[in-house]
């Protein structure tokens, strides 16, 4: 078995970064490890990682690097779905610390920044004034500027915008011998430093001696983004660069940091439109939407998308996407076209739709577009579109869409014909392929299903062989976006013959000498299917596990982790959840993807024998906080909170459980004896000393209070005498609700009574109190999870056999039961249960309870509510539910905090060694929003640990929605 290896050799490398810079040098295993892929089908270990917090650190780590004669690979978010991030050099991820914006002038349309930016953040900025960067590429929400300039992207709208060679102004870059310029134009003789001056002219020495093959090799075609742009003296197109001098920062867009490190990026701005409005397509053929493409870019849409049946299938599976896809289509199509107008008069897009459809119908397609004027809906599809890699990658098995030949570009007169051919070529290897994406310029992403663990490399082999011949028949380029890398770099030479490629190497010189830049991709590459550089290579297998939880979905936990396509999505900065730890940290290994690939390595013998107990994985998944988010917003489906689960059980199965960790895990079994000492115990809040020593041998956090213990717990519950017809529900009563807020327990009741409803607690027959398994699980005590489990699902046994709704208060134990107890007990009455399962409003916003409870509420004295979801209210996507029941409330204005977690996260907040996380994930947006709402606004949060985190932080204190509900029912 292949394992990383340890890097004795690079020793005095890792001393010096150590010694001389102000960022993070990590040289052990498990970050080379994590840094060793990115979202291509290869792994290579890096010789170390440096995270630069300043400028002159990243100079600082050059000229070490240099003086080591040690390569140098910069890198931004990780996303190539090439290799461009991948190598055996010295990786400098710019995208914790360098992020800055520099000063805008309101006004101006260019904008200086840091090669870390986010895109999202980026647009963000720059929407106040009006303006955006337009590369809309679908990484969006992670990709950074610097990586996107290495890359020449493109994005959806690139048939109006161009790529980002033509926005990009002007790059600071430092060389690999230290030198630093800006590469912007040059009007005669360039200006600036003698090497700079150097390089330009012995830049025009080799563009004008290979002119006319620069002619006859670089077609012209938006989408050539393959090699270096040798044309940018004197391209076919006058406008192909959107300048009127030629500008040196082109060739460097594009290189794949193989010529140099950028430092910082001059980028053009446009004015951002006011008004969009989206037509789908509907096709009952593929053939049909590739051929009329054509036609319909006479239109002048800002972009036409497509989406193909296999990408709406798989879309459908996924809960987030399945309301957008179906609003959308007409009948079962083949393929749609997502066909975008925007400008400044909403009226003037609204008729462009209007010829959209004329235009099909006069195809023979009448009737085949739906229109999309909402702004929230056009959103939503465009995530569906942007999500598509993802959503490909999310097919369960070894056999996945590979990425090697998914950019080549053809002229639209070809493009049916093109994808015709190319789709026989994959029949006639056993296989087909995925089609999506950028119609409008004749670059599709097809991705063959192949599989890289036993054949997939010599198939890939084969294909891409037949598809570079249709390219060429075609009059395409083989590379149209997403670069070179090590997956198409050999095949330059095909297309740019023996004099170009001999030029592409003169020109690498001549920025890098010593060959030090991201060595491999561009010039001298090797073989895309080397195997020796794959993340399966030949001998990769996996280790043995006898794991407790159900994986069958998967095949086995190995093959859970195996769908982490690396391409970065968990990176995201939105108002969702996922991945609040990272938010914090910004560091690799706390990601859903380092996470992914810690457990993967592990899992596969590449971290050494101690497989999944070992200490780097124990590192990489201590700050999850298992939100959930990752289930729900991973379009390819990671859960990495059920991964921890298992990882906690083979880790305390070796290392033992801690003294907390026990406190924890057997809260349901001691409470009710604990409850009985509650003034005892609650000294320990009262009591400074009593906390340090608590922290000190138990680990709990002296710096915030325990959860008080109460006497007046939740006992019983008095049944009312109802009429035989009324309809019924059971309660289930969790822990945190029946030992510390127990008022919760009682409103519930009362206005599920108030609603029309008969109501039962949950109860055994050995009449200890119901627990879900919750605290079990969350510190690796499965069998112990399974025994509650096993009690609960008896307790509910005839309610489910009659469809008789059990309701939960607390969001973490109601969802145990939805999406931890299937994979407990493997029999048909778990999932009964799961499915049978509701939240308080889940239930309460169906319509009959909802009726019949607005008629008996009245306003209250809050004229504002402020609310917090918990995770996994979020992460299953229940908000709404929410939001619909207290706006059942009169004159009640209710207003969503965009928020990730509280940070609390359960016992999470409460360790010692996580306060710090914790406090700085809800410092993020939960307690400024908090602190800034008026007096008399009413802060709800229905999690337990929310409720506790906000009070801490605020010394405010929030309620749970039963309580709200009661306050309106008492001013009844």
């Amino acid at each position: 078995m292949h394992k990383l290896q340890s890097n004795s050799n690079h020793s005095s490398l890792a001393s010096r970064l150590r010694r001389e810079i102000e960022g993070d040098v990590w040289f052990d295993t498990a970050s080379r490890g994590r840094y060793a892929t990115d979202a291509s089908i290869y792994q290579i270990e890096p010789v170390g990682v440096v995270v630069p917090k300043t400028e002159r650190d990243v100079a600082t780590a050059i000229d070490i690097a240099r003086e080591e004669r040690v390569p140098i690979l910069p890198r931004g978010a990780g996303t190539s779905q090439c290799g461009q991030t991948v190598g055996a050099a010295l990786v400098i991820d710019n995208s914790k610390h360098l992020c800055e914006i520099f000063d805008y002038v309101p006004g101006g349309m260019e904008i200086e920044v840091q090669p870390g930016v986010v895109l999202d953040r980026l647009n963000a900025a720059l929407k106040p004034h009006g303006l955006w960067f337009p590369v809309d590429v679908s990484t969006s929400a992670q990709a950074t500027i610097g990586g996107m300039a290495g890359n020449n992207s493109c994005g959806s709208r690139s048939i109006r915008y161009g790529n980002m060679v033509h926005n990009v102004k002007g790059i600071e870059a430092i060389l690999s011998d230290g030198h630093v310029a800006w590469f912007t134009e040059i009007d005669g003789a360039a200006s600036g430093s003698e090497r700079y001056r150097g390089i330009v002219s012995s830049f025009r020495d080799i563009a004008e001696r290979e002119a006319v093959e620069i002619r006859q090799r670089f077609p012209p075609l938006l989408r050539r983004v393959a090699g270096y742009n040798l044309d940018i003296l004197a391209p076919q197109d006058p406008l192909a660069y959107n300048t009127q001098q030629p500008n040196m920062a082109h060739l460097l867009v594009g290189s794949e940091g193989t010529l140099a490190y950028f430092k910082r990026l001059r980028l053009k701005l446009s004015p951002l439109p006011r008004h969009r409005a989206l037509g789908v397509v509907n096709f009952a053929s593929f053939y049909s939407a590739m051929d009329w493409t054509r036609h319909i870019v006479k239109l002048q849409p800002t972009a036409v998308e497509l989406v193909d049946r296999t990408m709406i299938d798989l879309a459908r599976e996924n809960p987030a996407f399945r309301p957008i896809i179906n609003k959308v289509l007409i009948g079962e199509p083949e393929a749609i076209l997502l066909v975008e107008f925007a400008g400044e008069e909403r009226t003037e897009q609204i008729k462009k739709l209007d010829s959209l459809a004329v235009l099909m119908a006069d195809l023979g397609a009448p009737h085949s577009v739906v229109r999309l004027t909402d702004e929230a809906q056009q959103k939503a599809l465009w995530d569906v579109r942007k999500a598509g890699l993802n959503i490909m990658m999310s097919m369960k098995g070894d056999g996945k869409p590979v990425s090697f030949i998914e950019d080549c570009c053809v002229p639209l007169e070809h493009l049916a014909e093109y994808t015709q051919a190319l789709t026989s070529v994959f029949a006639k290897h056993g296989t087909r392929g995925t089609w999506y994406a950028h119609a409008s310029v004749g670059t599709l992403h097809v991705r063959p299903i192949l599989n890289m663990k036993q054949d997939g490399a010599q198939k890939m082999r084969a294909i891409a062989e037949e598809a570079c011949e249709l390219v060429r028949r075609y009059k395409g380029v083989y590379s149209g976006e997403h670069g070179d890398g090590l997956v198409r770099s050999e095949w330059i030479a095909p297309f740019f013959g023996p004099r170009l490629t001999a030029a592409l190497a003169e020109v690498k010189t001549l920025f890098d000498p010593l060959g030090l830049m991201n060595p491999g991709k561009i010039v001298n590459p090797s073989k895309q299917d080397d195997r020796s550089l794959f993340r399966f290579k030949p001998d990769y297998r996996h280790q043995p596990v006898a794991t407790l939880l159900d994986w069958s979905d998967h095949g086995s936990m190995a093959h859970a982790t195996e769908m982490c396509n690396n391409n970065g999505h968990c990176r995201k900065f939105d108002a969702d959840v996922m991945c609040p730890s990272y938010r914090v940290t910004r560091d690799e290994q706390h990601l859903t993807r380092g996470r992914a690939n810690t457990l993967r390595l592990a899992l596969s013998g590449q971290l050494g024998s101690a497989g999944l107990t070992g200490d780097a994985v124990r590192e990489s998944m201590d700050l999850c906080v298992s939100c959930k988010g990752c289930r729900r917003e991973c379009p390819t489906g990671v859960d990495m909170a059920k991964m921890k689960v298992e990882f906690l059980h083979q880790y305390q199965r070796r290392h033992g459980l801690s003294m907390k960790d026990k406190m924890i895990g057997y809260l349901p079994r001691y409470a009710g004896w604990a409850s009985r000492f509650a003034p005892l115990l609650n000294l320990r809040n009262s009591h400074p000393v009593l906390a340090q020593s608590m922290e000190k041998w138990l680990g709990f956090s002296a710096k915030r209070p325990l959860p008080n213990w109460r006497h007046d717990i939740f006992s019983s519950h008095a049944q009312r005498l109802t009429n035989a017809d009324t309809p019924r529900v059971a309660l289930f009563v969790d822990t945190f609700t029946r030992y510390f807020e127990p008022e919760n327990a009682h409103a519930a009741i009362e206005v599920l009574e108030a609603a029309g409803y008969a109501v039962d607690v949950l109860a055994n027959d050995d009449k200890r109190p119901l627990c879900c398994g919750r605290t079990f699980l969350s510190v690796g005590l499965i069998e112990e999870a399974r025994k509650e489990a096993q009690r609960l699902l008896a307790a509910s046994e005839r309610y489910v056999a009659n469809h008789i709704p059990v309701i939960g208060l607390e969001p973490s134990c109601l969802f145990t039961l939805r999406d931890e107890l299937p994979s407990l007990i493997k029999n048909s009455d778990a999932k009964k249960l799961a499915s049978n399962a509701l939240t308080f409003e889940e239930f309460l916003a169906s319509d009959q309870p909802s009726n019949t409870l607005k008629t008996k509420l009245r306003p209250i004295q809050a004229p504002r509510a402020l609310l917090h979801g918990h995770c996994h209210q979020k992460a299953f996507a229940v908000m709404p539910a929410v939001e619909r029941v207290l706006g059942l409330i009169p004159d009640l204005v209710v207003d969503t905090i965009s928020s990730s977690c509280c940070g609390m996260a359960g016992a999470f907040g409460y360790d010692a060694s996580h306060y710090e996380v914790s406090m700085a994930m809800a410092e993020l947006s939960l307690l400024p929003a908090v602190r800034q709402a008026e007096e008399n606004t009413l802060l709800v949060a229905d999690g337990t640990s929310c409720r506790q985190q906000i009070h801490h932080g605020t010394g405010r204190q929030a309620i749970h929605v039963a309580r709200v509900l009661k306050l309106a029912l008492s001013s009844s």
